[in-house]
């Protein structure tokens, strides 16, 4: 999946596939997780977010299943 870089302290990048809903993000730390079922609204709410890490904590983590992948 293609992702964009953000600007953020704790997230790196982070992709969206339509087709699918998944949302892929990935961490600073090296980390990349995909999340399953996101709706494109959530997806571009996060991307608008002028606080990627809040977004995240508050719209995405731990309300979708989800998978490392690396």
């Amino acid at each position: 999946m293609n992702r964009s870089p953000v600007r953020s302290s704790n997230i790196r990048s982070m992709g969206y596939d339509p087709a699918s809903q998944t949302l892929e993000v990935e961490f600073h730390s090296g980390g990349v997780y995909q999340y399953f079922g996101v709706p494109e609204t959530i997806y571009q709410g996060f991307m608008r977010a002028a606080s990627k890490g809040s977004y995240f904590h508050d719209h995405i983590n731990g309300r979708y299943p989800d998978r490392q992948v690396r």
